[in-house]
């Protein structure tokens, strides 16, 4: 049960990534430094959400970059 739920939950995180960091490029692309620098921020709590959950589940974890 566990399992599933920390795949769940990488799922979750790696969409919501996935989202923020086209967000980030448009952003970027755009010329809105600032939203840019706001995207930059979430995706590195997003990476950090991840490896904590890969740590807690038994499956391999995925490279982002």
């Amino acid at each position: 049960m566990r399992n599933i739920l920390n795949f769940y939950i990488m799922s979750t995180l790696q969409v919501q990534y996935e989202v923020i960091k086209s967000n980030g490029i448009i952003c970027m692309k755009n010329g809105q430094i600032s939203a840019y620098l706001k995207a930059l921020v979430k995706m590195n709590k997003y990476k950090k959400r991840l490896s904590v959950v890969a740590s807690n589940s038994c499956f391999p974890p995925k490279k982002i970059y």
